[in-house]
């Protein structure tokens, strides 16, 4: 079986990447964008970043912004019928995940009508047609949507999310600019950064990774394990090294899968409301631990590009410590929470065990598991 991989037709990194927009929007002969962009955003000045640029080139556009954090299938229905009146070819998603989510929903769903149900996308939908063109132009540094596959809608009636995989997703141009993420605060930025960090070691270790996946997460996690730190202090350095490991991680992870730490955290995030980097950075430690000994000699990898010494000395069991230490501690230099105690309900444990069971991502999980070895890791961490 051949191996596939799905990357944006363009993408720009660096600082002032924003500036490239509007000739990349004119160039493709669009007339009108349909930005979608987060309420927060839109009050705190981010998104006016790029729309002054869109006016400044004289490019119509309409903002949509009825967006969650973690977004809903009304957010996309509503989306939808705001696509259709606005009169736009083309999406500008700008945000982090909900936004590119909403907007990667919203894009598969005009092209695709016969999706119109929501529901209907959720896991691998056999859409035809290549969604709305995306310009996805992140605010944080973690989610990596804007080179993914992969978008997750919450379907609030049943406290789930939807993980839906559609190649006729992607965005054809990416919008990486460091400049973009700088409003973050370090809680958000932590958050994020750990979700980049989680993409990257769940990729590298999941059943579907091979060598050019491989490649990219090995440098993701040394570009995160260099830089998080200093982003969560908002330096120019850890901002767009950041900027760049988040990426790297997601050119990776979305042709290949995750594990069950996402599969744990979406639950969370149906249910609770958690943020999705949060929930991803309490559970990363002691999933790593649980998936040990199906990884080989990967751990070892994962500590050495970490910056942990002497690796090759180490026996096996204790390089896999060490490289879950290693993890453990970047998690606590950043600020996250060591457990869900303040999060998770013990009687909600079953639901959220047979509902990561169920998750999409954890068919990929290097080990293979249970409900009840969910239930025993969520029990674990409260």
């Amino acid at each position: 079986m051949a191996n596939r991989f799905v990357l944006n037709e363009t993408s720009y990194h660096g600082a002032g990447a924003i500036q490239a927009i509007p000739e990349e929007i004119t160039g493709r002969g669009f007339q009108k964008a349909f930005v979608c962009s987060d309420p927060d955003l839109i009050q705190f000045g981010v998104t006016k970043k790029v729309t002054d640029i869109l006016e400044g080139a004289k490019i119509a556009y309409e903002i949509y912004s009825e967006i969650k954090p973690n977004p809903t299938i009304e957010n996309v229905q509503t989306g939808v019928a705001a696509f259709k009146a606005s009169g736009a070819d083309c999406i500008v998603a700008i945000g982090g995940g909900s936004s590119m989510d909403t907007a990667k929903a919203i894009g598969i769903v005009i092209k695709n009508p016969e999706f119109a149900d929501i529901r209907s996308l959720e896991g691998v939908a056999p859409t035809k047609n290549k969604c709305v063109p995306i310009i996805a132009v992140p605010t944080t540094a973690g989610t990596a949507a804007e080179v993914t596959i992969n978008y997750v809608i919450t379907d609030v009636e049943k406290n789930r999310k939807m993980v839906c995989v559609d190649v006729h997703d992607i965005p054809i141009v990416a919008i990486v600019d460091p400049d973009m993420m700088s409003s973050m605060p370090k809680g958000l930025t932590a958050a994020t950064g750990m979700d980049a960090l989680t993409h990257a070691i769940e990729g590298y270790i999941t059943k579907g990774a091979w060598e050019l996946s491989d490649m990219f997460h090995l440098k993701a996690i040394e570009i995160i394990a260099k830089h998080l730190r200093g982003a969560v202090d908002n330096t120019p350095e850890g901002r767009e090294g950041m900027a760049l490991g988040q990426y790297v991680a997601g050119m990776g992870f979305s042709n290949v899968g995750l594990g069950i730490v996402h599969s744990m955290a979406h639950p969370l995030g149906a249910l609770y409301d958690t943020p999705h980097g949060i929930a991803n950075a309490i559970i990363l430690p002691t999933v790593m631990e649980y998936n040990a000994p199906a990884t080989g000699e990967k751990y070892r990898e994962i500590a050495r590009v970490m910056g942990v010494k002497d690796v090759d000395a180490m026996s096996i069991e204790d390089a896999r410590t060490a490289a879950v230490n290693a993890v453990r501690q970047l998690s606590k230099d950043v600020g996250i929470a060591e457990n869900l105690k303040d999060i998770v309900k013990a009687e909600d444990i079953p639901f959220l065990a047979q509902s990561a069971f169920d998750d999409a991502c954890r068919p990929g999980n290097p080990r293979d598991t249970s409900v009840e070895e969910i239930t025993e890791l969520y029990q674990s961490l409260i």
